[in-house]
């Protein structure tokens, strides 16, 4: 049964902009690349919030992929760019990934806060807004249809 993985962070300040986008695009190129990878998009919503959403076969498959690489090294920089974080993960049937209509309630009923250093007041609160999405791009796998399901 497929594992769905969805995150929230929006970026506190333009200044670490570069950075966070440099390392997004590694982030993303590298599950794309991941084994046990089935599907994935980045929602780009207003304020410099981002949602990302993946797909994988399974819970190790992502958490091999987190242990790694640029997200890894990501991972570590993220609660000083971010003022606002939150995570949510479940087991679904199918790998359709959720509207953004649908994350937003994942992750108000479901999602918990991630630590951040320098927390606003809606993170504080544990008030998650409603994503206004500005654009939405697919992170279909980078490999072949037949690695994908070899790896289900």
């Amino acid at each position: 049964m497929p594992f769905i993985s969805l995150t929230r962070l929006r970026v506190r300040s333009w200044r670490f902009m570069p950075a966070f986008v440099w390392y997004a695009f590694r982030s993303s190129r590298q599950a794309q690349r991941a084994e046990g990878f089935l599907d994935g998009k980045l929602v780009v919503d207003a304020r410099n919030t981002f949602w990302t959403v993946t797909a994988w076969t399974s819970e190790a498959a992502m958490r091999a992929y987190r242990a790694q690489g640029p997200h890894l090294r990501a991972m570590g920089k993220l609660a000083h760019w971010c003022d606002e974080a939150s995570v949510t993960r479940w087991q679904q049937e199918g790998t359709a990934l959720p509207s953004p209509e649908e994350a937003h309630r994942r992750m108000v009923q479901e999602g918990r806060p991630s630590r951040v250093d320098h927390p606003s007041p809606d993170q504080n609160a544990n008030r998650i807004a409603p994503p206004r999405v500005r654009t939405e791009t697919s992170l279909p796998p980078k490999r072949s249809a037949a690695d994908v399901q070899t790896a289900s």
